[in-house]
């Protein structure tokens, strides 16, 4: 019997209302194709408070999660960020049904806050480790910051991943 390595763990910093990270989830899919199951892929929530919907989002993808569509609803968000951040909490749950999810879960997890601790446990893990905008990585205790340019950022990823891979 063989022992198999452990994954690379990339944590991916994220806000649903960051137009950077409708360009990074591109770059996050590019790289779960390249490494498989060799890069354990971890989407971690960084609300900013200049976007007044992000925090909502976070809560209503983290139902996502919890229905089993976590990334798949991230990606129909980020597709829209200039309409959520005009239509708001509605535009989550008209994504959320047209995904195939319990769009009336999800409204009630919006209300009611269950996923709230997640959300604020990132938010306040993310300020401690110096994670300052979206979209931002960590891989093997590195900060690569895209918030201010993601130029090169995929580039870096893939150096500090292969050299953890070995």
């Amino acid at each position: 019997m063989t022992d198999t390595p452990s994954p690379v763990v990339l944590e991916f910093w994220c806000e649903l209302q960051c137009p950077d990270c409708r360009t990074a989830l591109d770059d996050v899919a590019a790289l779960r194709e390249r490494y498989g199951d060799r890069l354990d892929v971890q989407f971690r929530h960084l609300p900013l408070e200049r976007h007044r919907h992000a925090l909502a989002a976070a809560q209503a993808y983290e139902e996502a999660v919890a229905q089993g569509r976590g990334l798949a609803y991230a990606g129909a968000v980020l597709a829209r960020v200039e309409e959520l951040a005009e239509r708001g909490e509605p535009l989550l749950v008209e994504v959320a049904a047209e995904l195939g999810l319990d769009a009336e879960e999800v409204d009630t997890a919006l209300v009611d806050g269950r996923h709230l601790l997640v959300v604020d446990a990132d938010l306040a893990e993310g300020k401690a480790i110096g994670v300052k905008g979206t979209p931002t990585y960590v891989v093997g205790g590195k900060l690569l910051d895209g918030s201010k340019s993601q130029d090169g950022l995929r580039e870096r990823i893939e150096e500090s991943v292969d050299a953890l891979l070995g």
